[in-house]
């Protein structure tokens, strides 16, 4: 963690912007090399998944280029943080969730579901204190209806525009929340906030 932060400081002296590379706002550059060793060209040090997890964790934008190819690698090296997280024992992701996804690709929806996904979590953060309040008040009042009816809002208004003769223009209808639905997300919410409240202590 002292590292880290040494390579932080070294970024925002060098930027004076967090998260910036430079003046124009452009991420940072690190480069993975053979012995899968990675450079970061801002602080001009080596740096590990966890030094990467962590300039995420701290809104720090950067992109992963092989070495050798030039190729962009970001969403692998992002993918294999996650990999790591799940398995050092602080699992996020659900069996369930997993299978489904897996089962995702090779079909017609998998197109639709990396702008599902991205909508659904920044709808997540954005409700995130709302949540906190439904958990502290016995879910009285409850706002996870609401956001489990806007992500199957934005998943169907997704879904028709990659339908023949769908329009992306065309407002979805306002789906109602079963509730089997309800109840199914009351549990996955509570698996969440069990995890929050691990954190806190």
């Amino acid at each position: 963690m002292r590292r880290f932060k040494q390579l932080r400081d070294t970024i925002m002296a060098n930027t004076g912007k967090k998260g910036s590379a430079t003046s124009s706002d452009e991420p940072v550059v690190i480069k993975k090399y053979a012995n899968r060793r990675l450079y970061n060209t801002a602080s001009s040090s080596y740096i590990t998944l966890d030094d990467l997890a962590s300039m995420v964790r701290e809104d720090i934008d950067f992109q992963v280029f092989d070495a050798k190819t030039g190729d962009d690698i970001t969403h692998a090296i992002l993918t294999q943080i996650i990999v790591d997280e799940e398995a050092s024992g602080e699992q996020m992701l659900p069996v369930s969730f997993l299978r489904q996804l897996i089962g995702m690709y090779g079909k017609s929806m998998q197109g639709v579901m990396p702008s599902y996904l991205e909508a659904s979590m920044r709808n997540f953060q954005e409700n995130q204190t709302k949540i906190r309040e439904a958990f502290e008040s016995g879910m009285s009042n409850n706002p996870l209806a609401a956001i489990h009816e806007t992500n199957m809002a934005m998943m169907r208004a997704a879904a028709q525009s990659f339908m023949p003769g769908g329009s992306p223009q065309s407002p979805a209808p306002e789906p109602s929340a079963s509730s089997d639905d309800i109840a199914a997300l009351r549990e996955q919410m509570a698996a969440m906030q069990k995890k929050i409240d691990d954190l806190d202590k």
